[in-house]
């Protein structure tokens, strides 16, 4: 019972934030709304005892890469001053219930829920797979090799986009004329 409430809770709110990452007209509020879909994406991940994807979900996709959409958002400006005067009623109560209401429901399902967090293999019975040592040990042993190689192309990646970025054409046009 508790998965179908948690599954229409955050359903809901995972299709509120894709309409508003496609109906938004302020790049940050579509920021922001991806941002929701991906909780409630790494939510549904937690109910189905993926607990790794779902803090791999949370670290890489809501925390990196989008801090990074939101840096990028800013840079590029968003410059037309906003209206602050609230056009929704009871918009601060509202949200103040559903803070308490996602407080209460992680509370319930913590205390209450039927999941146990794998933390290693048992000791006694058959071996468990996808835990984060398994993972780990298989990245930095077996994997060693291509994990590096691909830390490496990002590297060389992230330096060519810094280059790029600081290449001027206009330098290397006049740099050409005063060659003789």
């Amino acid at each position: 019972m508790t998965e179908l409430i948690l599954f229409f809770i955050f359903g809901s709110l995972a299709l509120v934030g894709g309409l508003t990452v496609v109906a938004a007209k302020n790049p940050v509020h579509s920021a922001m709304g991806l941002m929701l879909t991906l909780f409630s994406l790494a939510v549904f991940y937690v109910v189905q005892a993926a607990h790794f994807v779902a803090a791999v979900q949370v670290i890489v996709y809501a925390g990196a890469v989008m801090t990074l959409f939101l840096f990028v958002i800013m840079l590029i400006g968003v410059d037309k001053e906003e209206n602050l005067t609230e056009n929704i009623r009871f918009q601060r109560p509202l949200v103040v219930l559903l803070g308490l209401s996602v407080v209460v429901i992680g509370v319930v399902v913590a205390v209450g829920g039927r999941f146990t967090w794998v933390t290693g293999p048992a000791i006694a019975g058959p071996e468990v797979n996808g835990t984060v040592e398994a993972i780990g040990d298989d990245l930095f042993t077996v994997w060693l090799l291509p994990f590096e190689a691909t830390s490496l192309l990002l590297i060389i990646a992230a330096v060519g986009a810094l280059a790029l970025a600081f290449y001027s054409p206009r330098r290397r046009q006049r740099s050409e004329e005063d060659a003789p």
